[in-house]
């Protein structure tokens, strides 16, 4: 019998307290008022699958938060490598740090800056810096929403095999800065005290593309540590460079939460 893919081998044994690098990307709602003033957590996994696959696949993330009166301060890492049969079909790295700032009745400023490569984008890296404004649109017992807007600024570096294509809004081993605007939404369900929805969106649009980002997710708590999540997450881009694998990336997964 063949050995189970080392990629789903990897999404069913993940152990994280949060979605991945979601402060990033989406709206996170505002600390809980008995939230500790410092917290992290951190991932490292490796698999390896011999015989009828030859497969392995490195993992490691970390993530720390910590409270100062009115600022909230995050700092998240992540890396990733697949490879199958010596080919190396996914690596990822990124490194980003957010700002929240509280302000009066529900408002609050953010500021965010991140690191990202995807070997497979079309991208040989992409830096990205956002401030604005949000709001804490609801903040019940079964609903809550938050939502924030801003301007903001990317530097791409695009892939050297980009240089193969005819389309001239991108050239191998070339750079763009560019302005952008960018949205993003962050709801959550409570069906139960133990049982949550959670929808989060993002865009970022620039004159060039716009890259879309969608989290959506199912969280069962087992435990005051342990939680189950189904999730699926969703990245679009409307005019990736030449050497991308494809507009849109998407990940199902089934993992295991541990949080403190």
């Amino acid at each position: 019998m063949p050995l189970p893919s080392c990629r789903w081998w990897l999404l069913i044994t993940c152990l994280m307290a949060s979605p991945s690098y979601a402060e990033l990307f989406y709206a996170p709602p505002a600390p809980d008022e008995n939230a500790p003033n410092f917290s992290g957590n951190a991932e490292l996994g490796y698999t390896k699958l011999t015989g009828n696959t030859d497969t392995q696949t490195l993992l490691a993330k970390a993530r720390l938060t910590w409270l100062t009166g009115r600022n909230t301060h995050t700092f998240r890492a992540e890396t990733r490598s697949v490879q199958d049969n010596d080919n190396t079909t996914s690596e990822r790295y990124l490194v980003g740090a957010r700002e929240r700032y509280e302000l009066e009745n529900n408002n609050y400023l953010f500021g965010f800056a991140r690191w990202e490569r995807d070997r497979f984008s079309g991208y040989d890296s992409q830096f990205t810096t956002i401030a604005g404004y949000g709001r804490q649109l609801l903040n019940g017992p079964t609903h809550t929403l938050s939502a924030e807007v801003g301007p903001g600024y990317r530097h791409d570096v695009y892939a050297d095999d980009s240089d193969d294509d005819d389309d001239d809004a991108y050239e191998g081993g070339s750079s763009d800065d560019l302005a952008l605007a960018y949205a993003a939404l962050d709801y959550t369900y409570n069906f139960s005290d133990d049982i949550s929805f959670d929808q989060e969106l993002s865009a970022e649009a620039t004159h060039i593309s716009v890259t879309t980002r969608s989290l959506s997710s199912i969280t069962s708590q087992l435990n005051s540590h342990l939680a189950l999540r189904v999730s699926y997450d969703a990245r679009s881009n409307t005019h990736p460079p030449p050497g991308a694998e494809a507009r849109t990336d998407t990940t199902t997964s089934v993992s295991i939460l541990y949080g403190w």
